[in-house]
């Protein structure tokens, strides 16, 4: 059998070939949550108009809605062939000059690392939107001074950590994802019974308090391809018996919903699109 020089046959060098560029197709097939881009693309005008549009009617929304604090989610990606809508959450505060600011974590550039950013609500849906659409959670007057409370003491930040993974476990404190940091928080704020000032403090309030996550099925091969290509993506933080058997819990902005609108039922829910 003739040899190359990296001490595969020719035949077996094609499949390599074949196979690796199945696993790259494979990995972009995993849904994408939130992130920063590398590169600084052409804005599209009219997509630029129509996020500008759908903030506007959300400030007015919520400008008459009289809250302080809520979570606001936005459809970045087509999530459809995991039975999701919303790819991604943050905490949205009425500042003291009558705007809006988006407090979130994102990804950076593909990393595994993350940042806490705040942002206006232009600024929200101007990143790549698949529908120009945005679900808002308005809770308790009571829950919204005690989100208040935990984002001006410190406690919000406190819980953000920078190792980053898209599909990281909602209880293992080894990596986070945006909507996961947010649940956290929000975990801060419903705790009555105790002070939550870490992760594991957080996670372990969640489990008691029967939160449950959304389940991914995500094959063998996807994993893999994931693994080898996107810095984004782990596994090693989840059960193992799970794992094998592709099933992937993560924190998605429907188990939020579903979580809140069970804990805190005085909780407004309004969807807002063009």
């Amino acid at each position: 059998m003739k040899r190359t020089a990296f001490g595969l046959a020719r035949t077996d060098v094609s499949s390599w070939v074949r196979y690796c560029l199945l696993l790259v197709c494979l990995a972009f097939s995993l849904p994408s949550f939130a992130g920063r881009p590398c590169e600084d693309s052409a804005l599209d005008p009219r997509k630029a108009m129509k996020a500008l549009e759908l903030a506007q009617k959300t400030k007015l929304r919520l400008d008459d809605s009289k809250a302080e604090i809520a979570i606001i989610a936005r459809v970045g990606q087509d999530l459809s062939k995991y039975k999701l809508r919303y790819s991604h959450l943050g905490l949205i505060q009425h500042m003291p000059d009558g705007t809006w600011s988006v407090m979130h974590e994102l990804n950076q550039c593909g990393t595994a690392n993350s940042d806490l950013f705040r942002e206006g609500l232009g600024n929200f849906f101007l990143d790549d939107m698949f529908a120009f659409e945005t679900l808002i959670l308005i809770p308790s007057p009571e829950l919204q001074q005690n989100l208040k409370l935990v984002m001006a003491n410190g406690r919000a930040k406190n819980l953000h950590a920078a190792r980053y993974n898209m599909l990281s476990y909602p209880f293992s404190t080894t990596y986070q994802n945006s909507n996961q940091w947010a649940l956290e928080v929000i975990a801060a704020a419903q705790a009555s019974d105790l002070k939550i000032e870490t992760r594991g403090q957080a996670q372990a309030w969640l489990k008691a308090a029967a939160y449950q996550p959304d389940t991914l099925q995500i094959s063998a091969a996807t994993r893999l391809g994931a693994r080898m290509f996107r810095a984004n993506v782990s596994f090693d933080d989840h059960p193992f018996d799970r794992r094998m058997a592709g099933q992937i819990d993560t924190v998605t902005v429907e188990s939020i919903v579903r979580f809140m609108m069970a804990k805190d039922p005085k909780t407004e829910k309004l969807v807002l699109g063009l």
